[in-house]
Protein backbone atom coordinates (compact mmCIF):
# COMPACT_ATOMS: atom_id res chain seq x y z
CA UNK A 1 0.00 0.00 0.00
CA UNK A 2 2.81 2.38 0.93
CA UNK A 3 4.66 1.55 -2.29
CA UNK A 4 1.51 2.25 -4.30
CA UNK A 5 1.03 5.63 -2.63
CA UNK A 6 4.71 6.42 -3.06
CA UNK A 7 4.61 5.55 -6.78
CA UNK A 8 1.48 7.64 -7.27
CA UNK A 9 3.11 10.58 -5.52
CA UNK A 10 6.23 10.26 -7.69
CA UNK A 11 4.12 10.15 -10.84
CA UNK A 12 2.12 13.18 -9.77
CA UNK A 13 5.29 15.09 -8.94
CA UNK A 14 6.83 14.11 -12.30
CA UNK A 15 3.70 15.25 -14.10
CA UNK A 16 3.65 18.52 -12.17
CA UNK A 17 7.32 19.17 -13.00
CA UNK A 18 6.65 18.47 -16.69
CA UNK A 19 3.69 20.86 -16.59
CA UNK A 20 5.73 23.59 -14.92
CA UNK A 21 8.66 23.19 -17.33
CA UNK A 22 6.45 23.16 -20.43
CA UNK A 23 4.48 26.16 -19.12
CA UNK A 24 7.70 28.06 -18.52
CA UNK A 25 9.18 27.16 -21.93
CA UNK A 26 6.10 27.48 -24.14
CA UNK A 27 4.15 30.03 -22.12
CA UNK A 28 6.91 32.40 -21.01
CA UNK A 29 10.34 31.90 -22.59
CA UNK A 30 9.20 31.18 -26.18
CA UNK A 31 6.69 34.08 -26.39
CA UNK A 32 9.25 36.47 -24.88
CA UNK A 33 11.90 35.29 -27.35
CA UNK A 34 9.57 35.67 -30.34
CA UNK A 35 8.39 39.08 -29.13
CA UNK A 36 11.96 40.21 -28.56
CA UNK A 37 13.09 39.14 -32.03
CA UNK A 38 10.03 40.74 -33.62
CA UNK A 39 10.58 44.03 -31.79
CA UNK A 40 14.28 44.05 -32.62
CA UNK A 41 14.04 43.12 -36.30
CA UNK A 42 10.49 44.02 -37.36
CA UNK A 43 9.46 46.77 -34.95
CA UNK A 44 6.91 48.49 -37.21
CA UNK A 45 5.20 45.32 -38.40
CA UNK A 46 5.16 43.79 -34.93
CA UNK A 47 3.28 46.84 -33.66
CA UNK A 48 0.56 46.78 -36.31
CA UNK A 49 2.27 48.53 -39.25
CA UNK A 50 1.34 51.88 -37.74
CA UNK A 51 1.28 55.08 -39.80
CA UNK A 52 2.06 58.30 -37.96
CA UNK A 53 1.36 61.93 -38.80
CA UNK A 54 2.30 64.92 -36.67
CA UNK A 55 3.82 62.54 -34.13
CA UNK A 56 0.57 60.60 -33.62
CA UNK A 57 -0.60 57.21 -34.84
CA UNK A 58 -3.38 57.83 -37.40
CA UNK A 59 -3.92 54.31 -38.68
CA UNK A 60 -2.38 51.17 -40.07
CA UNK A 61 -0.95 50.62 -43.53
CA UNK A 62 -2.87 47.31 -43.58
CA UNK A 63 -6.40 48.57 -42.90
CA UNK A 64 -8.33 50.95 -45.13
CA UNK A 65 -10.24 53.89 -43.69
CA UNK A 66 -13.48 55.52 -44.81
CA UNK A 67 -14.94 58.98 -44.33
CA UNK A 68 -12.47 61.09 -46.34
CA UNK A 69 -13.92 64.30 -47.72
CA UNK A 70 -13.72 64.92 -51.46
CA UNK A 71 -10.68 67.11 -50.79
CA UNK A 72 -8.78 63.86 -50.40
CA UNK A 73 -8.22 60.66 -52.32
CA UNK A 74 -10.94 58.07 -51.80
CA UNK A 75 -10.37 54.42 -51.00
CA UNK A 76 -12.25 51.40 -52.24
CA UNK A 77 -15.90 50.86 -51.29
CA UNK A 78 -16.31 48.96 -48.02
CA UNK A 79 -19.36 46.80 -48.59
CA UNK A 80 -19.21 43.85 -46.24
CA UNK A 81 -20.87 41.83 -43.52
CA UNK A 82 -21.90 44.61 -41.15
CA UNK A 83 -21.60 48.35 -40.64
CA UNK A 84 -20.08 50.34 -37.80
CA UNK A 85 -21.90 53.54 -36.88
CA UNK A 86 -19.51 54.54 -34.09
CA UNK A 87 -16.04 54.77 -35.62
CA UNK A 88 -16.80 55.87 -39.19
CA UNK A 89 -13.13 55.73 -40.18
CA UNK A 90 -13.58 51.97 -40.24
CA UNK A 91 -16.97 51.41 -41.82
CA UNK A 92 -17.15 47.67 -41.29
CA UNK A 93 -17.75 46.12 -37.91
CA UNK A 94 -16.85 42.72 -39.39
CA UNK A 95 -14.17 41.96 -41.96
CA UNK A 96 -15.57 40.11 -44.94
CA UNK A 97 -16.92 40.31 -48.46
CA UNK A 98 -20.51 40.95 -49.52
CA UNK A 99 -20.95 37.28 -50.51
CA UNK A 100 -23.09 38.50 -53.43
CA UNK A 101 -22.88 36.51 -56.64
CA UNK A 102 -21.66 38.11 -59.86
CA UNK A 103 -25.21 38.20 -61.27
CA UNK A 104 -26.77 39.58 -58.07
CA UNK A 105 -29.08 42.51 -58.79
CA UNK A 106 -27.99 44.07 -55.49
CA UNK A 107 -24.32 43.89 -56.49
CA UNK A 108 -25.01 45.20 -59.99
CA UNK A 109 -26.91 48.15 -58.49
CA UNK A 110 -24.06 48.85 -56.05
CA UNK A 111 -21.53 48.86 -58.88
CA UNK A 112 -23.67 51.07 -61.13
CA UNK A 113 -24.31 53.58 -58.34
CA UNK A 114 -20.63 53.60 -57.37
CA UNK A 115 -19.55 54.16 -60.98
CA UNK A 116 -21.99 57.05 -61.40
CA UNK A 117 -20.68 58.64 -58.19
CA UNK A 118 -17.04 58.24 -59.26
CA UNK A 119 -17.76 59.87 -62.63
CA UNK A 120 -19.68 62.74 -61.03
CA UNK A 121 -17.32 63.39 -58.13
CA UNK A 122 -14.13 63.32 -60.19
CA UNK A 123 -15.28 65.42 -63.12
CA UNK A 124 -14.14 69.02 -62.92
CA UNK A 125 -14.65 72.13 -65.00
CA UNK A 126 -11.62 71.23 -67.13
CA UNK A 127 -11.72 67.43 -66.95
CA UNK A 128 -14.60 65.07 -67.60
CA UNK A 129 -14.40 61.46 -66.47
CA UNK A 130 -15.83 58.83 -68.81
CA UNK A 131 -17.51 55.70 -67.38
CA UNK A 132 -15.04 53.59 -69.37
CA UNK A 133 -12.18 55.15 -67.36
CA UNK A 134 -13.46 53.89 -64.01
CA UNK A 135 -11.35 50.89 -62.82
CA UNK A 136 -12.87 47.89 -61.05
CA UNK A 137 -11.39 48.73 -57.63
CA UNK A 138 -13.23 52.09 -57.65
CA UNK A 139 -16.61 50.37 -57.61
CA UNK A 140 -16.05 47.06 -55.79
CA UNK A 141 -14.91 46.23 -52.29
CA UNK A 142 -12.14 43.77 -51.56
CA UNK A 143 -12.58 40.31 -50.09
CA UNK A 144 -12.03 41.70 -46.59
CA UNK A 145 -13.74 45.02 -47.21
CA UNK A 146 -10.73 46.68 -45.59
CA UNK A 147 -8.27 47.04 -48.49
CA UNK A 148 -5.96 50.01 -47.68
CA UNK A 149 -4.73 50.33 -51.26
CA UNK A 150 -6.12 51.44 -54.59
CA UNK A 151 -4.76 50.96 -58.09
CA UNK A 152 -2.62 53.68 -59.70
CA UNK A 153 -5.41 54.00 -62.29
CA UNK A 154 -7.97 54.91 -59.62
CA UNK A 155 -5.54 57.32 -57.95
CA UNK A 156 -4.82 59.02 -61.28
CA UNK A 157 -8.56 59.30 -61.98
CA UNK A 158 -8.89 61.41 -58.81
CA UNK A 159 -5.97 63.73 -59.53
CA UNK A 160 -7.92 66.54 -61.24
CA UNK A 161 -10.57 66.69 -58.50
CA UNK A 162 -7.98 66.69 -55.71
CA UNK A 163 -5.91 69.35 -57.47
CA UNK A 164 -8.92 71.61 -58.04
CA UNK A 165 -10.30 71.35 -54.51
CA UNK A 166 -6.91 71.96 -52.90
CA UNK A 167 -5.76 74.71 -55.29
CA UNK A 168 -2.81 72.66 -56.48
CA UNK A 169 -1.58 72.03 -59.99
CA UNK A 170 -2.38 68.73 -61.68
CA UNK A 171 1.37 68.19 -62.09
CA UNK A 172 1.92 68.50 -58.33
CA UNK A 173 -0.76 65.94 -57.51
CA UNK A 174 0.36 63.56 -60.27
CA UNK A 175 3.87 63.67 -58.80
CA UNK A 176 2.40 62.89 -55.39
CA UNK A 177 0.66 59.79 -56.75
CA UNK A 178 3.80 58.70 -58.60
CA UNK A 179 5.90 59.04 -55.44
CA UNK A 180 3.43 56.91 -53.45
CA UNK A 181 2.95 54.13 -55.98
CA UNK A 182 4.43 50.83 -54.84
CA UNK A 183 5.54 48.40 -57.53
CA UNK A 184 4.99 44.66 -57.69
CA UNK A 185 6.48 42.61 -54.86
CA UNK A 186 9.90 41.32 -55.98
CA UNK A 187 9.16 42.91 -59.33
CA UNK A 188 6.64 40.32 -60.51
CA UNK A 189 4.15 39.42 -57.75
CA UNK A 190 0.81 41.23 -57.64
CA UNK A 191 0.00 44.62 -59.10
CA UNK A 192 1.24 48.17 -58.35
CA UNK A 193 -0.71 49.81 -55.51
CA UNK A 194 -1.17 53.16 -53.81
CA UNK A 195 -1.76 53.30 -50.05
CA UNK A 196 -4.59 55.79 -49.59
CA UNK A 197 -3.78 56.85 -46.02
CA UNK A 198 -0.12 57.48 -46.79
CA UNK A 199 -1.06 59.39 -49.93
CA UNK A 200 -3.55 61.58 -48.07
CA UNK A 201 -1.03 62.37 -45.34
CA UNK A 202 1.41 63.49 -48.02
CA UNK A 203 -1.36 65.53 -49.69
CA UNK A 204 -2.21 67.29 -46.43
CA UNK A 205 1.47 68.11 -45.93
CA UNK A 206 1.73 69.49 -49.45
CA UNK A 207 -1.38 71.65 -49.00
CA UNK A 208 -0.03 73.01 -45.71
CA UNK A 209 3.24 74.02 -47.39
CA UNK A 210 1.56 75.61 -50.40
Amino acid sequence: MNNSVSNTARLLWAGLRALLVLTLVTGVIYPLAVTGVAQALFDNKANGSEIKADGKVVGSSLIGQQGYSLDYFQGRPANGLGTNSINTQYKLILSGATNLSADSKVLVKQVEDAKAAVVKNNSTADYKVKPSQVPADAVTSSGSGLDPDISPAYAELQVHRVAERNHLSVTQVEKLVEDHTDGRTLGFIGEPTVNVLELNIALKSLVTKS
